[in-house]
Parts: structure tokens; C-alpha cells; sequence
């Protein structure tokens, strides 16, 4: 099976391709970071960076997609950008009947690496080391692409389901049955910043 990671960005977006057959064995197929500039239009880069996706999708003929989940953060810029390629990637493979699969940036770096707070450079080693790479790949979103793709790759090894995801534990009071740590985290964050803005309007 064919799996691709995607590691989303307005400015950097990574790609990250690996087959895997059975267990924990995955093989390096391709990986490439597409870009569009600042300078750009928000229409023209949504553009440019999801022609890159489309072109990727109908070469590689993926089993899967691998999507790294839109986090809280400080940054809102940049979780706009995230979120607007992450509705480009969702749209394109539903267009194709692919399936998609979200993760936290800790679920990831817990399976590549074993520890879910490492660091970029600890992940790109792994990534490198599991894949056989004459060298880390980069910059840091290709790495992380990989990370995703291998992931997925061991997640439907296990038996898991190609459209892993876990919306349905939002707004819920209590953790999901088989709901990881990573999973938690999130869902908690989420709360606190839906509680944090409160209603709108009069």
C-alpha cells in the first residue's frame, strides 16, 4: 500500500510518500516541499500549493492520506494557513474517493521516535534511520511529511482504519474509549479555547 504524508502550510506545505508492506516495514517512495511566496495573492498560493497536492494525487494514486491535525496555537496566521491547505488536501481526496487520516504533531513524534515531545532533529534522525536515507531529509516539512506517511503506514498495519479521526470526541465531557494521550490533549485544548472566546453576538 501507498501512503502520503502531508504536513500543511500556505508557505511550506511537505510531502512525504512511503509504501509499507505488513508490520512496521515501509520503504521511501518520494518526498518534496511545495511553496508559494508571501508576495502572492491568499487565491493564487491556495493555487499553486493545491495543484502541487492534485498532481501528487493522481500520480501516486495513494491508499491513503495522512493529515497533520490543526493544533491551537498563538499564531493565527499561521493555523489560517494550515487550516485553508488542510481544506484543500480534504477536498482533493474526497474528490478521488482517497481516504484521510488525521494526526497531532505528539501522536507522530510518540510513534517515529518514541517520546512525543521530541525535538525536529530527533524526528528527521528516525525518519532517516527507518527509511534507509543517505541523509535527513530537508527542510524540517519533509521530515515531518515522512513522519506522518510512516505513522499511517504502521497505524493500518496494525488493522487500524485508513479515515482514522477524531472529531467525534469533540465537545464531549469524557475521553473516547481507545482515545490516545495525544488525542486527549487536543480535545482538552479545544475545549479551553472554545470556553476562553464564549458566545459571540448580543
Amino acid at each position: 500500500m501507498r501512503f502520503i504524508g502531508i504536513d500543511p502550510g500556505l508557505t511550506r506545505c511537505g510531502i512525504g510518500i512511503v509504501s509499507a508492506s505488513g508490520g512496521r516495514r515501509v520503504t521511501f517512495e518520494h518526498v518534496e516541499v511545495l511553496q508559494s511566496g508571501p508576495d502572492l495573492s491568499t487565491p493564487e498560493r491556495l493555487h499553486r500549493i493545491g495543484a502541487g497536492i492534485e498532481r501528487l494525487f493522481d500520480g501516486e494514486r495513494p491508499d491513503g492520506v495522512a493529515l497533520e491535525r490543526v493544533f491551537a496555537q498563538d499564531n493565527v496566521a499561521s493555523v489560517m494557513g494550515v487550516a485553508q491547505i488542510s481544506g484543500v488536501v480534504m477536498y482533493l481526496a474526497q474528490q478521488r474517493d482517497i481516504p484521510v487520516a488525521l494526526y497531532t504533531p505528539n501522536e507522530v513524534k510518540a510513534q517515529v521516535t518514541g517520546y512525543g515531545n521530541a525535538e525536529k532533529a530527533q524526528v528527521a534522525a528516525m525518519v532517516t534511520r527507518l527509511l534507509g536515507l543517505a541523509a535527513p531529509p530537508k527542510p524540517a516539512d519533509a521530515a515531518d511529511a515522512l513522519a506522518l506517511a510512516i505513522t499511517h503506514a504502521w497505524h493500518v498495519g496494525r488493522g487500524g482504519d485508513l479515515r482514522r479521526q477524531t472529531e467525534g470526541t469533540r465537545g464531549s465531557g469524557a475521553a473516547t474509549s481507545g482515545e490516545t494521550p495525544a488525542q486527549r490533549a487536543w480535545r482538552e485544548a479545544e475545549q479551553r479555547q472554545g470556553r476562553r472566546r464564549g458566545p459571540r453576538g448580543g
